[in-house]
């Protein structure tokens, strides 16, 4: 078996003066998930059964909603999001666009001929108020809390009645 088939089915090689340059399809995948999980409104990145079933197995998948196919000198992705409400949803996929092509093209030197954005959600995430809100409301449940173990500890239960 050649080497060629050993490490992936779609690598890209290219031949330089020092020898070949070969990218897997995870490697080209990683940048463009980590490209994708910083643009702002970005949720999170959503992935398929499989990638279920492997995160319920405790296993971090960083490709998580990204699928890639790379050839010679291009690459094409696909990306799988969640968007968080408030967030215009085309200005966010067109971020996306952006930011995962720039990043392959830049670190691998690939050509990215397109980006395709699955939108399959949008997440009604808590703004920083609501969240403060959440957080004081737990406090003081808390301390009610609190006292209401103080003064059932204070209460001395009755002594039964003797009897004479």
């Amino acid at each position: 078996m050649s080497e060629d088939q050993k490490t992936n089915a779609e690598v890209s090689k290219t031949e330089t003066d020092g020898g070949r340059i070969i990218f897997a399809d995870d490697v080209v995948a990683t940048i463009a998930a980590l490209a994708v999980s910083d643009v702002e409104g970005v949720s999170a990145m959503t992935g398929g059964v499989v990638e279920g079933f492997t995160e319920m197995l405790g296993k971090k998948n960083l490709t998580k909603g990204v699928k890639v196919e790379v050839g010679a000198e291009e690459a094409a992705v696909d990306v799988s999001v969640s968007i968080r409400y408030g967030f215009k949803i085309r200005e966010v996929c067109e971020k996306i666009q952006l930011a995962a092509k720039n990043a392959i093209e830049t670190m691998t030197g690939l050509r990215v001929v397109e980006v395709n954005v699955f939108v399959q959600s949008v997440t009604f995430e808590p703004t920083e108020q609501e969240s403060a809100k959440v957080a004081r409301r737990k406090e003081k449940d808390k301390a009610k809390e609190k006292e209401v173990q103080e003064v059932e500890a204070e209460i001395v239960p009755p002594e039964p009645p003797r009897v004479k």
